[in-house]
């Protein structure tokens, strides 16, 4: 309970597309320890993204040994196990629980037809109405097509589905589950209800039993097996919880476990991330609605692809060897809206709220008269305005907006970003004192089952500490700016696609 000392610490594991990373968390939310241990992503063909589930397994056996050892503790010192990671990935099991073939990863591009099949057995508007999203090639049911189309001796041996943390999960306990805050991303989910859709299934004709058990985030789906205790350094009949996808894991890191408070992430990729008290669909499926990864709690999230990796490709491109610091602080003496120089960050496509693959990157506006800090300035603007159609979306679609945004990533570490991300979204940014992500929320959602606290919101209230606030102060500014930047996109579509890549 609350205010109750407990000894011991919650382990976080979150097993994301290159490395696999442990974190022991104490009673008072700080950090003990964190270890991680890295691994590669295949890419057999262009636009394939494939890893072998075992290397998550044997990161995840030497992170937690590490992470105990930083920490000088034995693994009885462990009360719960909560786990994360990457989403949308297909991890096919035969029926003796071995791996078929590699798992398809969420940034694996070959199935676009898989999705124009999946809209047409199940109609766009009632695919979006069922499962709360569009059919886009990152989820898991157009991986599960691909295989059968493509791969059918390998779908003859198919006999279980589970994403990548569950894998963990299985080799950890031995069982079969997922929580319902990582199963809405398989496009199979009834998000609405927090069960798998019977209907899409069928329309699908996929059968029901390859699906796991399916939980709320803090509840316990099993205990470390004696085999995974010897691998691990764990005591055996350690409690291991659901967990959850790494967005819903992360936003529960940070204290968005209510309606009142959202996440933002200004990482490679950048995510708009609001809980809801109840399911919320956009008609059209351009923002996400998802189960969160704590009880009667949902929310909705958009993903643009390129954050902060815009100002990396513009770093690395136009200034290799500048350090962002310097850059950014040149792009402080700009006024906003950076003298009518607009930037698109459309540099690998887009996702929200144009899920369009053929998009592309643009400087809109160049004069003689803008300098390498125009230019900067332009691209700190252009991903804060690429955001702000995310929140947009989410208002039009009858999402209240949250008072705050929590922000995490490291383009978050700018205070001049945080600063242009405020006023262009008009939402004050709060920082939190952990940058331990996903993998934190996770051994959050652990503490539940350790008897520390009863529910989340209430792990969160007593763990979660944040401190500097950036308070929104030129939002008018930026109102003119945003609304050119809102007709580039219509206006160049059919030159991005012309183009062709």
């Amino acid at each position: 309970m609350a205010g109750t000392v407990h000894d011991g610490v919650a382990l976080g594991v979150d097993s994301s597309t290159t490395a696999t990373k442990a974190v022991l968390v104490g009673p008072d939310g700080a950090v003990v320890a964190a270890a991680g241990s890295g691994y590669p992503v295949d890419t057999p063909h262009p636009g394939w993204s494939e890893q072998d589930p075992d290397r998550w397994w044997e990161a995840t056996r030497t992170a937690i040994r590490a992470v105990l050892d930083e920490a000088g503790l034995p693994g009885a010192a462990v009360a719960a196990v909560g786990l994360t990671g990457q989403m949308h990935g297909s991890v096919l099991l035969d029926a003796a629980g071995a791996v078929v073939r590699p798992a398809l990863l969420w940034n694996d591009q070959r199935t676009a037809a898989q999705c124009e099949e999946i809209r047409r057995r199940v109609g766009p508007q009632r695919l979006v109405a069922l499962t709360g999203n569009d059919a886009l090639t990152g989820f898991t049911a157009p991986k599960l097509l691909w295989v059968r189309e493509n791969e059918p001796d390998a779908w003859a041996r198919v006999a279980h589905l589970l994403l990548p943390k569950d894998y963990v999960r299985f080799r950890l306990t031995g069982a079969l589950a997922t929580d319902v805050a990582d199963a809405s991303g398989t496009l199979l989910l009834d998000v609405a209800h927090r069960v798998f859709s019977a209907e899409v299934l069928a329309d699908l004709d996929l059968a029901p039993t390859l699906l796991p058990a399916l939980h709320e985030g803090p509840e316990v789906t099993g205990t470390v097996t004696g085999d995974a205790a010897e691998a691990t350094g764990l005591l055996a009949g350690t409690p291991v919880v659901a967990g959850g996808g790494d967005q819903a894991a992360t936003a529960v890191g940070v204290g968005a476990v209510t309606p009142q408070v959202g996440a933002l992430s200004l990482g490679t990729s950048g995510v708009v991330f609001v809980p809801t008290a109840g399911p919320v669909v956009e008609p059209q499926g351009r923002v996400h609605a998802f189960c969160h990864a704590l009880p009667a709690t949902w929310h909705v999230m958009g993903v643009m692809l390129s954050a902060a990796g815009s100002l990396r490709w513009y770093r690395d491109t136009l200034a290799p060897g500048e350090d962002f610091a310097t850059l950014v602080a040149e792009a402080a003496a700009v006024p906003a809206g950076a003298e009518g120089l607009r930037f698109l960050p459309y540099l690998t496509g887009e996702r929200t709220p144009h899920a369009d693959p053929s998009a592309r990157g643009a400087f809109v506006g160049l004069t003689v008269r803008h300098t390498r800090a125009h230019l900067t300035r332009a691209v700190l603007e252009g991903v804060a305005f690429g955001l702000r159609d995310s929140l947009e979306l989410m208002r039009t679609a009858g999402v209240p907006l949250p008072g705050q945004l929590r922000a995490s990533g490291g383009g978050a570490a700018s205070a001049l970003w945080r600063q242009v991300v405020a006023d262009v979204l008009g939402v004050p940014l709060v920082l939190t004192r952990t940058t331990e992500g996903a993998a934190y929320g996770a051994a959050l959602l652990a503490t539940v089952a350790g008897g520390w606290f009863t529910s989340v919101p209430e792990a969160s209230a007593a763990l979660v500490s944040t401190g500097e606030v950036t308070e929104p102060a030129e939002a008018d500014r930026y109102a003119a700016a945003y609304a050119s930047f809102d007709r580039l996109y219509p206006a160049l579509a059919p030159e991005f696609r012309a183009l062709g890549g």
